[in-house]
């Protein structure tokens, strides 16, 4: 079934979200925000083998987070940062709706405290 509306950048958007999903990916991101770094660099913190690691690069090259040059004998990995600023946009419009729940429940908490304080002193 196809969903109105749900093109490429939706298809991208969920392989961002699913990269993002595992706490290996995510260092490596962490990792590559200060830097390129080999393979063997990214794996040198994990205790997995470099194969293994391959395949979490994979993931996030698919989701286009990372992106991968020649410089000799390396293919150093770097970071690529459009992805990331496409799904915090997307995240920001929840943010938002979120944040507007919040300020209406708030403003009805003060609303039911100020009257419960008015009706404590008119029982007085």
């Amino acid at each position: 079934m196809e969903l109105k509306g749900y093109g490429k950048s939706s298809r991208q958007l969920d392989a961002v979200f699913a990269a993002l999903a595992d706490p290996t990916r995510r260092a490596i991101l962490a990792r590559l925000a200060s830097g390129e770094a080999s393979v063997s660099e990214l794996a040198e913190p994990f205790d997995m083998s470099q194969p293994a690691i391959s395949k979490h690069l994979k993931v996030l090259e698919r989701a286009g987070l990372i992106s991968h040059g020649i410089d000799a004998q390396r293919r150093p990995r770097k970071l690529e940062a459009k992805p990331l600023a496409e799904a915090s946009e997307w995240l920001e419009k929840y943010r938002k709706f979120w944040e507007r729940r919040f300020d209406k429940l708030d403003s009805l908490l003060h609303t039911m405290q100020a009257e419960a304080a008015r009706s404590r002193k008119n029982r007085k």
